[in-house]
C-alpha cells in the first residue's frame, strides 16, 4: 500500500476508571511471576504454541511498519548442539577476560558461566535477527527504520506471550553472535539481535536471589 488509507479501529474497549485499574493490577499480579531461568526440563512444546507467541510478537509497533524482524525456531537436536558449541567458544573468551573485571564480577551474584547446557536441553531455541533491509516483489531494496527497537519491542511481547503460555524463556547473548547467521543460513542482511531459550523449568529449578531485586517505582519513573 503505497499512500494513505485511513480505516476504522478493529476493536476498542472501553473501561471505567475501576475496570482499568483492575486489569492492569492483574497484568501486573501476573507478570510478576516471570522470570529467567537456566535449568530447562526437556519436555516438549508443541509447534502451535511457539506458533502463536510468533504472532503476538508480530502485532508489536515497528518503524514505518515494516516488521523488521524475523525469528529462527529450532528444535532439531543436530542443530542445537552446533549453536552450543559455538555460543561456548564465545563465552569461555568473555568469561577469561574479554568482558572486562566490572562485568564479570557484577555477573558473580548471577551465578554464570561459560557452560550452556541449556542450549541442548529446552525443546526451542528462537533466534531474533534484525531485518536491516527488505526487498520487493521486483528484488529493490528497501530501507527499515529503527530496527534494533521495533525489534526490541517484538522481543517483549513475545517473551510475555510465552509466559502466557505456561513457558518459561532465557535470552541469552553471546557476543559476537554471527555464528548464527552461519548456522542457521540466514542472509547478510539479517543481524543476529539474541537467542531466545523457550521450555519448561526443570524439577526443582532455582534462580538467582539477586534477580529477584527489582528496583522500586520511584527510581524508574518520573512524574512531571
Amino acid at each position: 500500500m503505497e499512500k494513505y488509507e485511513p480505516v476504522a479501529l478493529p476493536t476498542s474497549v472501553s473501561l471505567n476508571e475501576f475496570e482499568s485499574k483492575q486489569n492492569v493490577q492483574r497484568y501486573y499480579d501476573f507478570i510478576k511471576t516471570r522470570h529467567s531461568i537456566r535449568e530447562f526440563s526437556n519436555r516438549k512444546v508443541s509447534k502451535e504454541i511457539i506458533e502463536t507467541a510468533l504472532c503476538a510478537a508480530g502485532r508489536a509497533p515497528s518503524g514505518a511498519n515494516h516488521q523488521p524482524w524475523h525469528f529462527v525456531c529450532v528444535s532439531d537436536p543436530s542443530t542445537k548442539t552446533k549453536i552450543r558449541a559455538a555460543a561456548e567458544r564465545e563465552e569461555q573468551a568473555f568469561y577469561a577476560g574479554k568482558a572486562g573485571q566490572e562485568w564479570l564480577n557484577d555477573l558473580k551474584k548471577i551465578g554464570t558461566d561459560a557452560n550452556k547446557p541449556f542450549l541442548e536441553v529446552a525443546p526451542w531455541l528462537i533466534a531474533i535477527f534484525v531485518e536491516r533491509s527488505r526487498e520487493d516483489q521486483t528484488g529493490k531494496k528497501h530501507k527499515n527504520y529503527y530496527m534494533t527497537e521495533s525489534v526490541g519491542i517484538a522481543t517483549g511481547f513475545l517473551i510475555n506471550a510465552l509466559h502466557a503460555a505456561g513457558l518459561a524463556t532465557l535470552t541469552h547473548t553471546p557476543s559476537p553472535m554471527k555464528f548464527l547467521n552461519e548456522i542457521l543460513e540466514q542472509p547478510k542482511n539479517h543481524r543476529a539481535f539474541l537467542l531466545l531459550v523457550v521450555g519448561h523449568p526443570a524439577d526443582k529449578t532455582t534462580i538467582p536471589a539477586a534477580s529477584t531485586d527489582k528496583k522500586p517505582i520511584e527510581e524508574i519513573a518520573t512524574f512531571i
